[in-house]
């Protein structure tokens, strides 16, 4: 069965979507192949045949499935004999809370601090007048005054990480002792800050650091491998 991933792609192939990240992991976990393929802001036309607008969405076979937690649960029922992304219904319960908690919290802290940076060094130069007038639109200033580069603003974000490192600080992954959809919703975002900055906006000791260390050298170190922006 051809499976196909199609995915954000920025400046020197850099694939920096953290949502993207979510479902790469995903198949990683599952076992499952893929080839990638990427999709810049102004090339909305390659995922037409999804009906929306936004990746990532994957194609198994004749089924076509868009947004990374839809993506996730599709893999869970549609390969239950690969390893489980949730362990049980449970899990996937708590993973739910955990990718709202990523995407209504850790986000927009991290949106402060690197928004700026992102432009710079991850968006592709066909997208950045995209970029940068949706994205001042919805902030309502220049990206420049929304993310100044603020010792302070990293503050806030690692103070909004402090129930992820109080979790790692007991255990190794955010799921227990081994890692499943919890972790890749979290590192994806990780993944995106690597793509857009050089500056240490996540920690990179203590708990979190030793967890970054473990997620990087999953599936033979795929994350350090596969996209631009590696650890």
């Amino acid at each position: 069965m051809t499976r196909t991933l199609y995915e954000l792609q920025g400046q020197d192939d850099k694939r920096f979507s953290p949502f993207c990240w979510r479902t790469r992991m995903a198949l990683a976990h599952k076992g499952l192949e893929a080839t990638f393929e990427p999709v810049q802001f102004s090339q909305k036309d390659k995922i037409a045949f999804s009906n929306q607008k936004l990746v990532p969405v994957l194609r198994d076979g004749e089924t076509v499935i868009a947004d990374s937690w839809t993506i996730a649960c599709y893999l869970e029922d549609k390969y239950p004999d690969a390893a489980s992304l949730f362990g049980g219904s449970v899990g996937q319960g708590l993973a739910r809370n955990m990718n709202f908690w990523v995407d209504m919290s850790i986000h927009p802290a991290l949106a402060r601090v690197i928004v700026a940076d992102t432009f710079d060094n991850a968006i592709d130069t066909a997208d950045q007048v995209y970029f940068r007038e949706s994205r001042e639109s919805r902030f309502g200033m220049t990206l420049e005054e929304f993310s100044p580069r603020s010792d302070a603003d990293v503050s806030k974000l690692q103070n909004v990480l402090s129930p992820a490192i109080a979790t790692l600080n007991v255990q190794p992954f955010l799921s227990g002792d081994a890692p499943a959809y919890a972790d890749y919703i979290l590192f994806g975002t990780v993944k995106w800050a690597a793509a857009s900055t050089d500056r240490i906006v996540f920690p990179n000791d203590g708990p979190f650091g030793a967890w970054l260390i473990r997620m990087y050298d999953l599936f033979d170190g795929y994350a350090r491998t596969s996209g631009a922006a590696a650890a």
